[in-house]
């Protein structure tokens, strides 16, 4: 799921407020994660890029060694539902 925000805003720091770690790959790109229990799965999963949130569930790790592959929920209520929570602290960042 994609959240269009503009450009000028701090989202590293406003994804943050919301509860995510930032985590970088081996490749050494950064997203950010917030598990829905205290455990690793499942985890909300956050990619910052120009002008978009993308925002996806990432229900359980890699099965495949060396593979990227999980099981995510890009849409749906639940992954709708944290979307709306994010783009209500973009609100209270925006006042």
């Amino acid at each position: 799921m994609q959240i269009q925000v503009e450009n000028n805003l701090d989202l590293p720091k406003i994804i943050k407020r919301c509860g995510y770690a930032e985590i970088r790959d081996r490749k050494g790109q950064t997203s950010y994660v917030r598990c829905v229990h205290s455990y690793r799965y499942p985890r909300f999963h956050v990619y910052l890029e120009d002008g978009f949130i993308n925002i996806h569930l990432d229900q359980k790790e890699p099965i495949y060694g060396g593979a990227v592959a999980h099981n995510g929920e890009y849409d749906g209520e639940v992954v709708s539902e944290e979307a709306n929570k994010i783009k209500e602290m973009i609100k209270k960042h925006q006042e």
